[in-house]
This record gives structure tokens, C-alpha cells and sequence, in this order.
């Protein structure tokens, strides 16, 4: 099971993820979020990962252009676009950087075809991103995707493993749901969602 533990904003939360095995964590640069970052505090926290695991960009709200080119600066290994973008947008991102994953909810009636973008990974958020509100699953039940996506929204240390079990995702994404406060990861329960995610046979 691939983890991501987004909306880090700092370093040591950066290493505790990664010392508890995440697969990836993520910096935000959105300009609503109360976890964004301006790109030099996004920088020191990829300068510090380094190559231990996928560091992931995280935009909604710049074009995707200038998403890809802060991507580049940053040096970030994943873009994650976020919302209403479209295929033209993803095309030309990925003429400045090789990774991309899309980010949507069943709220927008997206394409679930996993690629149908030219992204590597398809990332499945609640209705309100960054919310912390748990989504009703059993939308999923005839409309899953197949491959390389994600499961985001509303996760937390308590319900990851009956999520998992509930849609069987290749990998899970968590921000708010490990924090003690909007931007501030509580490392215990970054620890308790890998320990739980990891928990399951086979994940």
C-alpha cells in the first residue's frame, strides 16, 4: 500500500513521515489552503527529503504551466494538478516535467481511466479537498478505477484500514486527518496511519 502524507510544512514533520515509511509526502502552494507554503519554505522541506521518497507538489489554483515550472524549480520528483484542469493542461505541464498525478472528486464527473490524462496516478478526493470530511464510499462501488490511484478524504489513523478494505485503493492520501491543528501535523498520528495502512496482508 503506497502512502502519501500531504500538506507537510516542516521539516521535522518531513522526517517523521519518511522515518515511519511513507512513500511520499506533499508540499501545498495553494493559495486558499492553511497549509500552503511559499516556495522557500517548500524548497527547504524537498532539499531535506531528497530522494527517500516522492516528493509531491500539490497546486488548484496556478496555471498548469506555471505549476510545472515551480515544480522544476523546486525540484520536486511528482506534480499533483489538482481540480478542473484539462488534458491541454496536463500536456503541456508534462512538456516541462516528467511526473504528473491528477487530483478530482466524483463531484465533477471525471474521466477514472487511470492515464486518461497523460497522468501517472489518479488521485480521489472528497467533495471539499483538505476538509477532512470523510465521503461516502459506496459511490465508488460501480465506478472504481482500476491501476495506479489513491484514495483521499476524510482519512485518519482510526478508518484507513476499513477504507482500504471497503475499495481496496493502490495507494492512500492523508493531510488533514494527522493533524493537531490545520497545518500542523500531529507526528503520532502520522505514525498511527502508516502503521495502520501498512497493517493489512499484502499492503
Amino acid at each position: 500500500m503506497y502512502v502519501k502524507i500531504c500538506g507537510i510544512t516542516s521539516v521535522a514533520a518531513a522526517d517523521a513521515a519518511i522515518a515511519a515509511g511513507a512513500d511520499a509526502i506533499g508540499v501545498v502552494m495553494n493559495r486558499t489552503s492553511p497549509r500552503r507554503l511559499e516556495f522557500g519554505a517548500a524548497a527547504e522541506i524537498v532539499a531535506a527529503a531528497g530522494d527517500r521518497v516522492d516528493t509531491v507538489l500539490v497546486v488548484n489554483d496556478l496555471s498548469a504551466v506555471d505549476a510545472a515550472e515551480t515544480a522544476a524549480k523546486l525540484g520536486v520528483a511528482v506534480l499533483q494538478l489538482h481540480g478542473p484542469y484539462t488534458r491541454d493542461d496536463f500536456t503541456n505541464a508534462l512538456a516541462i516535467v516528467p511526473r504528473l498525478w491528477r487530483a478530482t472528486s466524483l463531484k465533477s464527473n471525471p474521466d477514472l481511466t487511470v492515464g486518461a490524462f497523460g497522468e501517472e496516478a489518479l488521485l480521489l478526493d472528497a467533495p471539499k479537498p483538505g476538509s477532512g470530511e470523510r465521503w461516502d464510499l459506496s459511490e465508488l462501488s460501480a465506478r472504481k478505477p482500476e491501476g495506479t490511484w489513491m484514495l483521499a478524504g476524510g482519512l485518519n489513523p482510526d478508518n484507513v484500514i476499513e477504507a482500504i478494505h471497503a475499495v481496496q485503493p493502490w495507494g492512500v492520501d492523508v493531510s488533514s486527518g494527522v493533524e493537531a491543528s490545520p497545518g500542523v501535523k500531529d507526528l503520532q498520528k502520522v505514525r498511527d496511519f502508516i502503521a495502520a495502512a501498512r497493517s493489512i496482508s499484502g499492503a
